[in-house]
C-alpha cells in the first residue's frame, strides 16, 4: 500500500477501492478527511480567483471607457456565467460571497493596475461595485 506522500494518483486509487469494497479499517481515513477538506477550500478560491478577474474587468470596463473591447465583454460574461454556476453546485459559499468578493478585489485591484497604465491610487481603495451589480449579466458601469 503506497502513501499519499508516496504517489498521489496511486493513492487516490487505492484510497477509492477501499472505500468501494468497504474495507472501512484498511483506509487512510486522516488524509481522506484531509484532501476533502482541501478539495472545498479549493472551491471557495475558484470563487476568489474568479471574482478577482471580474471585479479587474469590471474595473477597466469603468476606468479605460476608450478601450473597451469585445475581449473585456466576454470575459465580464465568461466570469459572471462561472460563478453563477459555481454558486449553484456549491449553494453553501453563498455565504462566503461577502468575503470573498473582498479579497476578489484585493487581487482584481492588483490586475487592473498590472493591465493598465493606471496607478493603484486612480481606483477606489473599496470594492465600487455591490454584490448584485457584480453579477449582473445586464450591468455594466460607466
Amino acid at each position: 500500500m503506497v502513501t499519499c506522500d508516496q504517489d498521489f494518483a496511486l493513492w487516490t486509487k487505492q484510497q477509492a477501492d477501499l472505500l468501494r469494497q468497504g474495507q472501512w479499517n484498511e483506509i487512510d481515513a486522516s488524509n481522506i478527511a484531509e484532501e476533502l477538506e482541501d478539495m472545498g477550500s479549493s472551491r471557495e478560491r475558484e470563487l476568489e480567483s474568479r471574482l478577482g478577474v471580474l471585479l479587474a474587468h469590471l474595473l477597466k470596463w469603468r476606468y479605460q471607457p476608450e478601450r473597451r473591447g469585445k475581449s473585456w465583454r466576454a470575459t465580464i460574461k465568461e466570469q459572471r456565467q462561472r460563478i453563477v454556476r459555481l454558486l449553484a453546485k456549491n449553494p453553501s459559499l453563498k455565504a462566503q460571497l461577502a468575503e470573498a468578493t473582498t479579497n476578489g478585489y484585493s487581487d482584481g485591484l492588483l490586475i487592473a493596475v498590472r493591465e493598465t497604465p493606471l496607478d493603484e491610487q486612480d481606483f477606489p481603495p473599496e470594492c465600487p461595485f455591490t454584490l448584485e451589480q457584480t453579477l449582473d449579466p445586464d450591468y455594466w458601469p460607466e
